[in-house]
């Protein structure tokens, strides 16, 4: 693939998200989050950190952005905190909130660098928390809301939007395994929740439309998973079926098909744990279109029938022999074209953005140098699959890699990094890793010689 380019003016970009990176939690009166909040829980986060600090990119934002520049970014991905623009969920809006999104977007463009903006990135304020949170048919409203005071802020400069980052991991990992906040632990919980953020999904579109620039490009980001089947067994291939349903497709179908897909609706119908759709819900997604689908994409998963996995009765392992990230992630680079050209052909051909993809490993400063072979090596064979996806008509126009930098990794705390910037996390130096340089080569370059 010595000679394969990407696409003319491909978003080749970096991600971060607010809560990872900024710190700052109660300055210039931001509002709680439920990750400040479950941060406190003892025994939630590894090693009980918080974010309270994180990159404090709050404060070092002008150096980050000259880290972009350099890199040679073509975009950056970054997600507004929802409690810092309305510290309460509704209602006052923090004026100074705004002012720090306004500043970093005009020092994006001002390095030539496209701000692409997520709404939500899992840090729901608090107070709404209280009031229900996304149990709560309001919320969805509430969002809108919010959604407006962002887009009438910054919609005039900022081209390309996500209304929401992994629902999947808000509902499932923060309403049924409890991992995540608000650390709920209720099956039908999560299955309700998937559809109140599918009602947000469809109002913050709306909202985007009406107030952002006429060639702002508007999208959501999911996080997919090819799956394999642990054997050739019947039972293990039907448990494949239904965890592409539960991960995949119960995301995948209302955003591109206007439906949720029927075998998991038969599935949650007979286990008590279909949601509670009202009259309009499906009517009004069905007539919401994206300009794009944001992927993130890490590793596939080996599924097999068990009833230890609950209603979709299947848990997934890595197979012997695999490389594994530090987070124990099988490296198949290959399953990600494998997703790829199954969107293509399934959900009609839709434009793609890769909006994360990247690999955390036990990254070590040497001399003052990174040698982190293993991510180098990761990525590009990630992007060689990525470029025969486009050879094979997949019509993908940018990518986004995770992260910019180490950053706080949810309930892995500080122990698990990303980024190709490594961050000293007591003193915040930032560290170029050699994967930085290998990246700014490859954007030089549009992806030639991978």
């Amino acid at each position: 693939m010595a000679d394969t380019r990407f696409p003319e003016g491909f978003l080749w970009g970096t991600a971060t998200a607010a809560y990872q990176v900024e710190g700052a939690p109660i300055e210039d009166g931001k509002g709680e989050s439920i990750w400040d909040r479950f941060c406190r829980v003892p025994g939630a986060i590894r090693g009980g950190d918080t974010g309270d600090a994180a990159c404090d990119h709050y404060h070092r934002w002008k150096g980050d952005v000259e880290q972009m520049r350099r890199l040679g970014l073509k975009s950056y991905r970054f997600s507004v905190s929802w409690p810092r623009v309305l510290p309460l969920g509704r209602g006052k809006v923090n004026r100074k909130g705004l002012d720090f999104y306004d500043h970093l977007v005009d020092a994006l463009l001002a390095a030539k660098v496209q701000p692409a903006l997520t709404l939500y990135h899992w840090d729901l304020p608090q107070a709404l928390q209280e009031a229900g949170g996304w149990t709560n048919r309001d919320t969805a409203a509430w969002y809108a809301e919010y959604a407006s005071q962002v887009a009438r802020r910054l919609g005039d400069r900022v081209k390309v939007w996500m209304t929401l980052n992994e629902p999947w991991c808000t509902a499932f990992l923060g309403h049924y395994h409890g991992v995540h906040a608000p650390g709920i632990r209720d099956y039908g919980v999560a299955v309700q929740v998937s559809h109140e953020l599918m009602r947000a999904h469809a109002e913050g579109v709306a909202v985007l439309r009406e107030a952002c620039a006429k060639d702002a490009r508007i999208g959501i980001a999911l996080d997919v998973h090819t799956m394999y089947p642990w054997s050739d067994g019947v039972s293990d291939r039907e448990a494949a079926v239904r965890a592409d349903g539960q991960k995949n497709r119960w995301f995948l179908d209302p955003v591109l098909k206007g439906s949720y897909p029927a075998d998991m609706l038969e599935l949650y119908t007979r286990r008590g744990a279909a949601p509670r759709v009202q009259p309009g819900d499906m009517e009004k997604l069905a007539a919401t279109k994206v300009d794009f689908l944001g992927i993130n994409y890490y590793f596939p998963q080996r599924v097999f029938e068990s009833a230890a996995g609950g209603i979709p009765g299947y848990e997934s392992r890595v197979a012997d022999g695999q490389p594994v990230t530090g987070l124990g992630w099988e490296v198949v680079p290959e399953s990600l074209h494998e997703m790829l050209v199954r969107i293509r052909n399934d959900y009609g051909n839709p434009a793609i953005m890769i909006t994360e993809n990247g690999a955390a490993y036990p990254d070590r400063v040497v001399n003052g140098q990174v040698q982190d072979d293993e991510r180098v090596e990761y990525l590009r064979a990630h992007l060689a699959e990525l470029a025969r996806a486009v050879q094979d008509g997949v019509r993908l126009q940018g990518y986004y890699l995770w992260s910019l930098m180490d950053n706080f990794e949810w309930a892995q705390g500080y122990h698990q990094r990303f980024g190709i910037i490594h961050v000293d996390f007591r003193t915040q130096e930032r560290t170029w890793k050699k994967s930085a340089g290998w990246y700014r080569d490859i954007i030089s370059e549009n992806g030639r010689g991978l």
